[in-house]
């Protein structure tokens, strides 16, 4: 997800691409999402070992510790804690209670569509970081989805699809940060340009966000979200057979009583965290937002956006020392399982690269595809890599190395090739069981994980055939 460097791997074959097909096959038959990584990571260590399982399994070890070794990994890692702190002490606090109940008495949500709408809106005005986008559209927005009854899967979707998409179409953040500094490495000129050109070409991110929003605003139910939606008008919550990766109630605990219940005790860090993120580029990049660490940075941010609502605390006397260090651990504790999930993801895309799944993909190809089909066929095989990595990052990685060079050998502009990839790779995450974005929102919504693929997979699958056919348009026109 961070090594944003293409190694030079001798490809496995076939076998490359079996570690990921049984993360997947396992997470969608058992719901255990853990077990599932661990054992895509164990098989693809044995194939490296020779086929030897108890070799596998020790290199499995190994390479999941050497995984946290990395420095850009041990900072997503340690973000994911801050996160849990920082949700657990704007809630503590009373910041987000007191936003909804400053929403609900300022009439903007008063119905099941404007509660849509609401969380919709959040997701696009937090654009620095996909993972911080989930988690605080979902814990603001869970409330008010169970109080006017609306499907935790269909809050899933909406936060899972203005994250990513969002995220991806802003050059001044940690994702745009990665892309630039791809561009750069391969030499590309004018690597900012290149991306701003490409910006409204991203066509999966822009169908994917409308997709959302007509969904937020229209109330669309589509395949298996209408099941749901039906569920929960009932009453019920879940189905009987779903599992939770998390309780709300440790994510967020409820504010102690006679603490003030004040919105800009959210307002206030979720927005300095926001106007920081460009600031923490421009240092991390010497002077140059787009060379900026994108990990870096945004750590800094929530770390600056935590001491705020630390010194919020404090100042209002709801909070002293003593309880704001349990509140944050009690908070980091809490996701700790999805910490634990980034760092399986981590080590099964750090292995998927050691077997070249990605090159084998890429390569299964060939080089005999009409320069028409050429561009949606880059957008398609982006999407497969990205579905079977789970990583839209390291699938980035690989795609904008092959890419970019095939633009330059066909003389052919490279804005294209970039946008087919950027929307290849949040396509595949988008629908990928085994994607830490798509586990996190099933986290951040408390609904079951696969309940959130299946209801999630349908309008995705309706925007990536609109980018699809946009894409041929944009190939047939080069």
């Amino acid at each position: 997800m961070v090594d944003i460097a293409l190694q030079e791997v001798a490809t496995h074959g076939f076998a490359s691409i079996l570690p990921p097909l049984l993360a997947i096959g396992l997470a969608i038959y058992t719901r255990q999402v853990f077990i599932s990584l661990a054992a895509g990571i164990w098989l693809g260590y044995t194939i490296l070992a020779g086929w030897n399982p108890a070799a596998g399994a020790a290199s499995a070890i190994e390479g999941a510790i050497t995984t946290l070794g990395d420095a850009g990994n041990a900072r997503v890692i340690v973000f994911t804690f801050l996160i849990g702190a920082l949700i657990a002490t704007v809630e503590a606090n009373g910041g987000m209670r007191g936003f909804v109940r400053w929403v609900e008495e300022a009439r903007w949500v008063t119905d099941r569509r404007r509660a849509q709408i609401m969380a919709w809106l959040i997701g696009i005005v937090i654009f620095i970081e996909s993972n911080l986008t989930i988690l605080v559209a979902g814990s603001v927005s869970r409330p008010l989805f169970d109080r006017f009854r609306i499907s935790r899967e269909k809050l899933a979707y909406i936060i899972d699809s203005t994250s990513a998409p969002v995220c991806i179409l802003i050059p001044f953040n940690a994702w745009g940060a990665l892309v630039l500094g791809i561009l750069e490495e391969q030499q590309v000129g004018n690597p900012l340009g290149v991306f701003l050109i490409a910006i409204p070409l991203n066509l999966y991110a822009v169908a994917a966000l409308a997709l959302a929003g007509l969904t937020a605003f229209r109330g669309w139910d589509l395949g298996p979200m209408k099941k749901a939606e039906a569920r929960t008008r009932e009453g019920r919550l879940q189905w009987e057979h779903a599992v939770a990766l998390a309780d709300p109630g440790e994510i967020a605990p409820p504010p102690a009583e006679g603490v003030a219940l004040k919105p800009r005790n959210m307002l206030i860090p979720i927005v300095a965290m926001v106007v920081s993120m460009p600031v923490f580029m421009w240092i991390t990049g010497d002077g140059s937002i787009a060379r900026g660490s994108g990990t870096t940075s945004v750590l800094w941010a929530v770390l600056f956006g935590l001491g705020l609502a630390w010194l919020l605390a404090l100042a209002q006397r709801s909070l002293n020392l003593d309880g704001l260090s349990r509140v944050g651990l009690k908070g980091a504790g809490a996701l700790t399982g999805m910490a634990v999930v980034l760092w399986l993801a981590l080590t099964l895309g750090q292995v998927t690269r050691s077997l070249g799944t990605g090159l084998y993909v890429a390569g299964v190809v060939g080089d005999t595809i009409p320069l028409a089909l050429l561009i949606p066929l880059v957008f398609i095989v982006t999407s497969v890599i990205a579905f079977a990595t789970g990583s839209s990052w390291g699938t980035f990685a690989i795609m904008l190395a092959v890419a970019i060079p095939l633009s330059n050998a066909l003389g052919l502009p490279p804005a294209p090739f970039v946008a087919a990839v950027l929307s290849g790779g949040v396509f595949g995450d988008h629908c990928s069981p085994i994607s830490d974005t798509t586990i996190i929102a099933s986290l951040a919504s408390a609904t079951d994980h696969i309940e959130h693929v299946r209801t999630q997979i349908p309008y995705a699958v309706i925007a990536g055939g609109v980018a699809t056919l946009g894409f041929a348009i944009v190939g047939a026109a080069m």
